[in-house]
């Protein structure tokens, strides 16, 4: 199947309505009808706000999280809609992907 890769960046602190944010966009996703999706933990990174390194207690909570889904493009495109509805500002990454099963 041909599909993107969608990846949303947040901060792994970050909080919409009183969840957190990578959370509420896993419950989202699942709201649409996408039938998977995952968050990971950054152990370093830096961006727009500067470097961020798990190895400074003050900034924990504070790591950049990837939520990440394989969709189709109409599914990633639902999903971003909901998103911006909501009033999220996010940072997305849309990579062409091919998704299969090894024989």
């Amino acid at each position: 199947m041909n599909a993107v890769c969608l990846q949303v960046f947040v901060s792994e602190a970050s909080r919409h309505h009183g969840k957190l944010t990578y959370e509420w966009l896993l419950d989202a996703a699942q709201g649409v009808g996408i039938g998977g999706g995952s968050a990971f933990r950054a152990v370093a990174g830096f961006g727009r706000h500067g470097r961020h390194d798990a190895s400074f207690f003050e900034l924990a909570g504070d790591l950049p999280v990837v939520v990440e889904f394989f969709v189709e493009e109409a599914m990633a495109e639902r999903l971003l809609k909901v998103v911006a509805e909501a009033g999220l500002k996010l940072v997305y990454a849309k990579l062409p992907a091919e998704i299969g099963v090894t024989a």
